[in-house]
């Protein structure tokens, strides 16, 4: 009985080893994209600080990952994460959005700011300074406004 479970084992910590060897694509861009949607913006430091430090690991294309991405299977979720995210909006490919489609994303940005869907609570549990105040997610929702105002103009 004892042999049995020692393979049960051994057998685990084998597939364990072998699975660190598929590895999925990390979204790692060096340089700030000039498509970004504060690439050469005059927007308040705080607010780019704010959205970069709650949004952008998985809403752009530059994610900072932690030791723990690079275990699998936790790697897996969290590419899988940031392909998602990336998919419903991507900060980092702003201007190459068409004009009613930032529209639309702002309006999206506000509705899950307002509702407290995001960043979401389990990110929030590991990355504390995507934890936002209602004092810092207020800043960010008058930035959207504020953003929402100047795609308006551009539209007309």
């Amino acid at each position: 009985m004892k042999t049995k479970k020692s393979y049960i084992i051994l057998g685990a910590i084998v597939l364990f080893g072998l699975i660190q060897f598929i590895r999925p694509e990390r979204n790692l861009q060096t340089n700030p994209s000039r498509y970004d949607v504060f690439h050469k913006t005059s927007t308040d430091a705080k607010v780019v600080s704010l959205v970069q430090g709650a949004c952008y690991d998985c809403h752009s294309n530059r994610t900072t990952y932690p030791w723990y991405a690079s275990v699998a299977p936790v790697s897996w979720v969290v590419n899988q994460g940031v392909v998602n995210g990336k998919k419903k909006l991507n900060f980092s490919e702003w201007i190459l959005y068409p004009q009613d489609r930032r529209l639309h994303k702002l309006d999206e940005i506000a509705e899950v700011l307002e509702q407290s869907e995001m960043p979401p609570k389990p990110y929030q549990w590991l990355h504390k300074n995507a934890v936002l105040s209602p004092e810092n997610t207020q800043l960010i929702l008058n930035w959207v406004k504020e953003k929402k105002a100047e795609e308006e103009v551009m539209l007309h």
